[in-house]
């Protein structure tokens, strides 16, 4: 495995590009975080209370089950972690996976894709998940987001952000 990973949970495949984009811009390997039950859409719902994603978010414990697993963590010393923005924060999936691996010492940025909110509580609710590890601030992309701005972005995050 890389010391570059770039672990993305897409529903709607936006993120997923944005993934494949960062992983081409900074040379790091690509895993889809692949929920145990895909998401349909009405699960993704979010005008719905009772929609699937809905319920996961109010509830900050929940953690949906993961089909895949990650092979060959031990190597990785940088993770960058893609998702989109729910309700102001990373899905709890992200969650799920972040715990499921001993992230310590290692650095984590997490990345998303958002229709229209930033990053919110999104370091705050994603810390207790990776004890130990350097999680620097994240940043909402556009879809339309160059390789070349990416690779700016990811080299100052790594010399300016502690």
């Amino acid at each position: 495995m890389s010391e570059i990973l770039v672990g993305y949970f897409s529903a709607t495949g936006i993120t997923e590009k944005l993934a494949r984009k960062i992983a081409a811009a900074v040379g790091g390997e690509l895993h889809e975080i692949q929920p145990q039950v895909p998401y349909t859409e009405a699960d993704l719902d979010w005008t719905n209370n009772k929609s699937r994603s809905s319920v996961e978010m109010r509830d900050k414990t929940f953690r949906p089950a993961i089909a895949n697993k990650l092979e060959g963590s031990d190597n990785v010393k940088v993770l960058i972690i893609a998702f989109p923005i729910w309700w102001y924060v990373a899905p709890t999936i992200i969650n799920t996976f972040l715990e499921q691996y001993d992230w310590t010492d290692k650095i984590i940025i997490p990345v998303a894709t958002s229709g229209g909110s930033g990053m919110g509580n999104t370091n705050r609710e994603l810390k207790p998940s990776c004890p130990g590890a350097v999680l620097k601030d994240g940043k909402c992309f556009k879809a339309n987001v160059s390789e070349k701005e990416i690779k700016e972005w990811f080299d100052s995050i790594l010399l300016h952000n502690t």
